[in-house]
């Protein structure tokens, strides 16, 4: 598939979604997907079918970050991500979220070392990799409570590993939890400080939903 095949699909799946991209956006995720294609023939960055830009592939690894982007709050600096893999959500929805300062925690090396070159391939300048466990980085007071957004797309997190994430989160700032139809949200079991925001649609063909969390202020209801 040619440049303006790839550009007219992502167009389309876009389009479907309720979102428009701009042409150097869209740029530069058709960068970023033929870019994970290559390293996914070598090391295992994703479980989808990369070899055609198919609709479940440009759906989950780039227009879904793109809807969820829509509710980064404007003030959103510094962002989160974990477990970030094959870069996906992280890479899309920064790359149409301004000012954002990205940190990706991975702790397998192989897809570090993708994400970097990626990000480097990229220009995103504002952007680095951690090649750890979140758990050993819990331990680094530069990350305590510094962030406003973090984002992780897992099937199941479980309170207690979201208590745990809370903690790289400023008070009033957001958790972003990708998630699939199948899950239930988590508003009746997440405690304090964290609250259920809202649930938001990605995707209609997938059934695919944003779960935001706020992290309250102590002693804040």
């Amino acid at each position: 598939m040619n440049s303006r095949e790839f550009q007219d699909r992502l167009g389309r799946r876009a389009r479907r979604a309720g979102i428009s991209i701009s042409t150097d956006i869209r740029a530069k995720l058709e960068t970023y997907y033929r870019l994970l294609a290559t390293w996914n023939e070598k090391i295992n960055l994703t479980g989808l079918s990369l070899s055609e830009p198919n609709a479940e592939a440009l759906d989950r690894l780039l227009i879904e970050p793109i809807v969820a982007a829509r509710h980064v709050n404007s003030t959103a600096r510094r962002m989160i991500d974990i477990g970030s893999g094959g870069g996906s959500p992280a890479i899309p929805l920064a790359l149409t979220t301004s000012n954002l300062q990205l940190l990706m925690v991975e702790s397998k090396t192989r897809k570090s070392v993708f994400l970097k070159e990626a990000l480097r391939t990229l220009e995103l300048g504002q952007a680095d990799v951690a090649t750890a466990r979140f758990e050993e980085l819990l331990a680094r007071p530069d990350l305590h409570e510094a962030h406003d957004l973090l984002t992780i797309r897992a099937v199941r997190v479980e309170t207690r590993i979201l208590m745990m994430l809370q903690a790289f989160v400023r008070p009033g700032g957001q958790l972003f939890l990708f998630r699939g139809a199948v899950t239930a949200d988590p508003a009746e079991t997440v405690t304090p400080p964290l609250a259920w925001h809202a649930t938001y649609p990605l995707v209609e063909a997938a059934r695919s939903r944003l779960i935001v969390l706020d992290k309250r202020a102590v002693g804040r209801s």
